[in-house]
């Protein structure tokens, strides 16, 4: 390990992965995919840094989309003019800080080891003994991805940073960050890294994550079902705040719901509201029911999205089972015990197909299940060492 990177400490099992597959030359290209702040720029900066300083490759390519808050537009090297380089490293310089020398760093772009280039104008560029490092890629066209992998040459490595989930361009749709990823699961040397919400670090980051999912639910359209509740919400719970609504009265009759377990709808209220919402002793809920004609259920929004996988799931014990809920890429992944995997798939798959519709409706991502051993299968795995 670099001299730089030693001054880090993996903090979760997603940073220890990203470690991992940072130093294993093996990889020619590394994706790193995840929410801010769980330090997929930071380590690789460190990392790029001290592969030059140690003299393993010759140069550090940093690539990164300039974009102007206000607009959403990305700045070019042409528009930006001379004060494109400053715009450019001044992210690399406030994160890097307290773990080298700015001085050093400006040395090294003066030599020509560290170099800052614009996603625009890397065609027709090859580049040997090199990191090349792609950062926000949510911001760059899957197109403007792929021409930078084609410029790896002899003893060169990419290194490709973005979030597919809370920073991508809604504009991209499909089209975007995840397909970048897509392309690089598919990749024989190459390495997909999912880093969630377990694995962000940064002060203030979880904060905002929060934040942003709660602002996207306020401001999802909503259709006539969901207004009425609210309407409803705000006669009978005037002091609940809430979010947002998500109907899926549909979604039950195509995947053939019929579990007394599942709702109508379900009302997602702010952290310390559902107490106010339900009221005492029921009634409250009670009474929006009775206006709306609907069975409703409610929960309260937080990072922890088993609560509304339990709240819309059509089998009531299901939440026993589920080891953990995070994001991976662009989707939720539900990891089950294996004595649970069953349940929650259910006939034809209909039980998380329908989970997916409705997540997809509420937040704008798919949900993934993936099968975990459970305790049995440890213990005998564990009995079978011994």
């Amino acid at each position: 390990m670099g001299e730089l990177l030693n001054k880090l400490r993996p903090q979760s099992p997603g940073q220890e992965e990203m470690l991992e597959a940072l130093e294993n030359k093996g990889y020619d290209i590394v994706g790193l995919f995840g929410p801010t702040g769980t330090g997929k720029s930071l380590f690789s900066l460190l990392y790029g840094l001290d592969a030059v300083l140690e003299g393993k490759y010759k140069r550090f390519i940093i690539s990164r989309p300039v974009i102007d808050v206000v607009t959403g537009k990305e700045i070019t090297a042409v528009e930006a003019g001379p004060q494109y380089m400053e715009i450019a490293s001044a992210y690399a310089k406030d994160i890097l800080s307290g773990f080298i020398d700015w001085g050093k760093v400006e040395e090294l772009i003066r030599e020509g080891r560290v170099v800052f280039a614009d996603t625009h104008y890397l065609r027709g560029r090859t580049f040997d003994d090199s990191i090349i490092f792609l950062d926000d890629a949510q911001s760059v066209q899957p197109e403007s991805a792929i021409e930078i992998m084609m410029r790896i040459g002899y003893n060169s490595r990419l290194i490709v940073a973005g979030d597919p989930v809370f920073q991508r361009d809604p504009k991209m749709g499909v089209e975007g960050i995840s397909v970048i990823r897509e392309v690089l699961l598919g990749e024989e040397k190459a390495k997909v890294v999912d880093l969630g919400l377990k694995d962000i670090v940064r002060p203030g980051a979880r904060r905002g994550i929060r934040l942003l999912i709660e602002t996207r639910m306020r401001n999802r359209p909503l259709n006539d079902v969901e207004k009425r509740v609210i309407d409803a919400a705000r006669i009978y719970a005037p002091d609940a705040d809430v979010i947002t609504v998500v109907e899926f009265i549909e979604e039950k009759k195509r995947y053939e719901i019929t579990s007394e377990n599942v709702p109508d709808a379900l009302i997602i209220v702010k952290e310390g509201y559902l107490g106010r919402l339900v009221g005492k002793g029921g009634e409250r809920i009670s009474q929006i029911e009775e206006d709306t004609e609907l069975r409703l259920r409610a929960v309260e929004l937080t990072l922890d999205f088993k609560g509304i996988i339990r709240a819309i799931h059509p089998v009531s014990w299901i939440h026993k089972h589920i080891e953990d809920v995070d994001f991976a890429g662009p989707n939720l992944a539900v990891k089950v015990r294996t004595e649970g995997f069953g349940a929650f798939v259910g006939q034809r798959g209909f039980y998380v197909k329908f989970v997916d519709s409705v997540m997809t409706k509420l937040m704008g991502v798919g949900v993934r299940v993936y099968e975990v051993a459970g305790e049995e299968q440890r213990r005998r795995r564990s009995r079978r060492r011994r």
